[in-house]
């Protein structure tokens, strides 16, 4: 059995990596010959590599470290849990002490009426029950046939084949035959990159008017659900004009269509309360949760279902599960990292403290010469780059290759700031205080002068063709 401590030399850490570990949504020869970024530890919103580089870590691991890297009480949780009871399977008629604890617990802070929870071991096992729970519900309830479900392009719902179709990654679907059949997306409400020339106003009614029309065109009768985030997160901090949640919980009412909330990045305090529907003003019939759910501790998923939905799938025995469902240490885990967000008092800090300290620090950013404007929705954002402001143009050449640039400077400054296309991501831990968030904006400012000094350089600060932008109508 070989282990492995720290620290063998970066480079054999990087030559056992490339050797036998293969990474999501990588090209993996390519990173072989590049060598990954090996990290060694983590406490509060740092991160070390390797060569003992401190990297501030803006995306909170992958949108998930809510309350900070360290938490020695979180250690404790698992280890005491281990102890008593490592695991045991919720089959069977069975149950165990910390997942009722943590579905008791979150009945409490979801929404009125969502007083359910089915466990999973992920964002993508959860969105995969919420796909087979719809088409369940309408048919145990005599209506078969709506079984079509509605997402939106350019949405993250997961990567397994039900919940990569639910998404509307083209990219995603071009591998493996998704979507599955009976999916169906409709545009996003990315003013910024897709408005043109109408306000935001009228563009967030015209792209949730989208919806009616898909529903008219599938026919009420068969549709089952309309699955969204609050906030689009991982397709680039999509922040929704004020006019489009409203139309949309008119049309789901209108229609009668199960409204399914992803709030996998959003939920647990990212938005400032503790999911983003609250946020943005809608009433789900069912919330999709992960990662902040154990700030990314352990690995946990789960569907928080309301009544009406829950009432009807208890009526039946519902096929469908995971080894995994509930298991007690992340259940557990979960549940101290719950208490954490409540006795700590973090989602009032984010709305009174990191919140408006990262968007203060991020309106100054936008007067980069790189910078398009600022997304942001308490403590998750995005800045587009262009080459061309006051058109919101993008830039000429291979999309994303401006954004690269930029996560690269990021990392040459010790600092973890994602891109999606030519968007920069940032979706810090909830705990990072006002001191760490002006050494954030230090570190981003350095590399968006780096980056603009080398799209200068090599020619790279020309619009595109602005004749060649989709229609904001779709």
């Amino acid at each position: 059995m070989t282990s492995i401590t720290n620290h063998m030399p970066t480079a054999e850490l990087q030559a056992l990596d490339a050797a036998h570990h293969m990474h999501p949504f990588t090209t993996n020869d390519e990173l072989s010959a590049k060598g990954a970024r090996i990290i060694t530890r983590a406490k509060g919103v740092y991160l070390t590599d390797s060569e003992g580089n401190e990297i501030l870590d803006g995306m909170a691991g992958l949108w998930c470290v809510n309350i900070g890297y360290g938490r020695p009480e979180m250690a404790e949780v698992a280890s005491r849990q281990m102890m008593e009871l490592p695991f045991y399977n919720t089959f069977f008629m069975t149950s165990h002490v910390p997942a009722i604890a943590l579905a008791s617990e979150l009945a409490k802070l979801a929404p009125e009426g969502l007083n359910h929870v089915f466990f999973a071991g992920s964002g993508s096992e959860a969105n995969d029950t919420n796909l087979r729970m719809v088409r369940t519900y309408w048919a145990e309830k005599g209506q078969p046939q709506r079984s079509h479900v509605i997402s939106r392009k350019n949405a993250y719902h997961g990567s397994s084949m039900g919940s990569g179709s639910l998404g509307g990654m083209t990219y995603m679907h071009e591998q493996g035959g998704l979507p599955i059949p009976g999916i169906h997306h409709i545009n996003q409400p990315d003013w910024w990159a897709e408005g043109g020339d109408m306000t935001p106003e009228d563009f967030g009614l015209a792209r949730a008017q989208e919806l009616e029309a898909k529903i008219l065109e599938l026919g009420a009768d068969n549709v089952a659900a309309f699955i969204a985030e609050p906030v689009q997160g991982a397709g680039g901090v999509i922040v929704a004009p004020d006019t489009y949640w409203p139309e949309i919980q008119r049309i789901v009412d209108k229609y009668g269509i199960l409204l399914i909330a992803d709030e996998v990045i959003c939920g647990f305090g990212r938005t400032g309360n503790w999911f983003g529907s609250t946020t943005v003003g809608i009433r789900p019939h069912i919330m999709t949760i992960a990662k902040g759910l154990s700030s990314g501790y352990q690995p946990i998923g789960g569907s928080i279902v309301c009544d009406e939905v829950a009432e009807v799938i208890n009526a039946c025995e519902f096929n469908h599960g995971y080894t995994y469902s509930g298991h007690p240490v992340a259940a557990a885990v979960a549940l101290e990292n719950l208490r954490i967000l409540q006795e700590e008092n973090v989602l009032d800090h984010v709305r009174n403290v990191s919140g408006p300290a990262l968007r203060a620090g991020l309106e100054k950013l936008a007067d980069h010469p790189l910078v398009g404007g600022v997304n942001i929705k308490g403590l998750m954002a995005s800045l587009p780059l262009t080459p061309h402001k006051a058109t919101r143009a993008k830039f000429a050449g291979q999309t994303g290759t401006a954004g690269f640039m930029c996560r690269e400077r990021c990392f040459a400054n010790n600092l973890v700031m994602r891109h999606v296309g030519d968007r920069m991501i940032i979706s810090p831990p909830l705990v990072i205080t006002p001191e760490e968030i002006d050494v954030f904006m230090s570190r981003a400012k350095t590399a968006l002068d780096e980056t603009y000094a080398a799209l200068k350089d090599g020619d790279l600060l020309k619009p595109a063709d602005q004749h060649d932008a989709p229609s904001p109508l779709g």
